[in-house]
Formats: C-alpha cells, sequence, structure tokens
C-alpha cells in the first residue's frame, strides 16, 4: 500500500531482523530500479485497501489502493505523509462496475471467476487489450502512482472459458510490465507463482495472497533474493502461525479481512 520514510534506526532494525513490521515499524522504501523507477525493498509495511476510498490513517510507508476508487488527490494526500502508493487495476477480468466497461468487445469476455461483475478476459487478443490497458495505466501514471499491481494476471489456470496457455501468461504478463515501465511506474507480480523464475526479471516486486495457507512462500524468496519486496496476505490464517515463518523470509506479511478494508494485523 503506501507510506512513509522512516527513521534511520528503524529502518536498520527492520532489515536486520527482516520483518514486515507493525505500524511503527518501517524499512526506507526509498530505492531505484532501471530508468529510476522505485522498487521496494523486502521488508517494507504495507497496507492494502481496495475496499471505497483510502484511510490514510495507517502509519506504514506503502499503500496499495484502488485505482480508479482514487483521486489524483488522494495519492498526493499519501506522498505529503512519505508514502509511496500502488495503483490496484484488474488486467484479467472484465469488470462490469468501471468506467470503461463498454471498451472491452464481448468477444473478450469468458467465464465469471467467482467475483460479482467479473468475467475472465482472453488474454491471447494482446492487440485489442493492449491500448485498453495502457488508457488504465495512464490513469495510473496521472494520477501521481509510484507502481501498479496488475491482478488476475494467472488465468491459464483457472478455468476462463478460453484455452490459454502458460505461454500466453507469460507474453501477457511480460506486455504488462512493460506498459507499466513505460511509463515510469515499478509493477508488483501478483501471485502466478509458477511463473516466478520466467517473470523476476520483468517485475520490481511481487503481491501474494494466502501463500502460508497452501504451503507455497518459499517459492517467492527468489524475489527477496534479488532484493525485491514481496507483500503478502493471509486470510484464513492468524497472524501466530504465519508470522514466524514471514520474518525468516523477509516477506511483508500481515492478516486481512477478504472484503480489503481499513482493519489489518500485521506481523
Amino acid at each position: 500500500m503506501r507510506y512513509t520514510a522512516r527513521a534511520i534506526l528503524l529502518a536498520a532494525a527492520l532489515m536486520v531482523a527482516g520483518c514486515s513490521g507493525g505500524d511503527g515499524d518501517r524499512a526506507s522504501s526509498d530505492g531505484s530500479g532501471p530508468g529510476g523507477r522505485w522498487r521496494p525493498r523486502p521488508g517494507l509495511a504495507w497496507q492494502w485497501q481496495l475496499d471505497s476510498r483510502v484511510d490514510p490513517s495507517v502509519d506504514v510507508p506503502v499503500y496499495d489502493i484502488d485505482g480508479f476508487e482514487n483521486t489524483k488527490a488522494d495519492v498526493a494526500r499519501l506522498h505529503r505523509d512519505g508514502r509511496k502508493v500502488i495503483c490496484y487495476v484488474n488486467v484479467g477480468a472484465w469488470e462490469n462496475f468501471r468506467p470503461d466497461k463498454g471498451d472491452f468487445p464481448k468477444s473478450l469476455l469468458g467465464e465469471e471467476n467467482g467475483w460479482a461483475g467479473e468475467r475472465w478476459l482472453d488474454i491471447r487478443k494482446v492487440s485489442v487489450l493492449r491500448p485498453i490497458m495502457e488508457r488504465r495505466f495512464d490513469m495510473c501514471r496521472d494520477k501521481g502512482f509510484d507502481a501498479v499491481e496488475p491482478d488476475l494476471v494467472e488465468g491459464y489456470g483457472n478455468k476462463t472459458g478460453f484455452p490459454l496457455t502458460a505461454r500466453d501468461q507469460l507474453r501477457y504478463n511480460r506486455m504488462i510490465a512493460g506498459i507499466a515501465h513505460r511509463r515510469g511506474m515499478s509493477v508488483g507480480l501478483k501471485n502466478d507463482l509458477p511463473q516466478i523464475p520466467q517473470l523476476l526479471p520483468d517485475f520490481d516486486f511481487a503481491v501474494n495472497e494466502e501463500c502460508a495457507q497452501y504451503g507455497e512462500c518459499a517459492r517467492l524468496t527468489p524475489f527477496v533474493a534479488a532484493g525485491k519486496a514481496v507483500f503478502h496476505v493471509e486470510y484464513a490464517e492468524p497472524t501466530s502461525s504465519f508470522c514466524a515463518e514471514s520474518r525468516r523470509l523477509k516477506l511483508s506479511s500481515m492478516q486481512k479481512k477478504l472484503e480489503l478494508g481499513v482493519w489489518r494485523k500485521p506481523c
């Protein structure tokens, strides 16, 4: 999510401990990759709020918020508080509640994905989807976001209604990363654990849901080894069951409720 600069001693302590930190703990969020993009480092505390406009009261250095539901002023407010801000955008499914819903041809819409009003997209049609996603990422850039969290980038492993392959997904995900980078924003790989080895060079950080519940957190270690943050949440698992392992792996972990409101319980 988004966030302020921290005192040097707290940053050093957090990096040594390898812990994602409570509300008062933060490693420095400063870091730059190719082209001067923000590159979040392992151990940064974060907030992930997708339910309505952002509540800026959580004291962490990174915020991840919905790109459509928040304004340029919301992002600027977080920046004034020293936070970095990630723009959540769904790139793998059509959503009937977005203002650009009419931009998607019906031929691109597949099966429902389990979330109300959403249907999988045929990501093989990159020539059609590219300009739509470019406009969405233009929105993120123009609102001042530092990075993008593109969601649902693992359609090939789901029942989408289309015969998607791993190769299709790699091509699409790399296209998405390139769109973000050309706009000066960093980009996170959301879930899609099987393709981490191939996609690690293309993405600046990772966002993961429930790797502890499914015993998969170790698969994210290539990001940490490369000096790239892993922003991680669990829903059903209590912090007592995953925080020790998260600290060992240097993940930025917390427990959230599924609706992704303001409430959080960090490691």
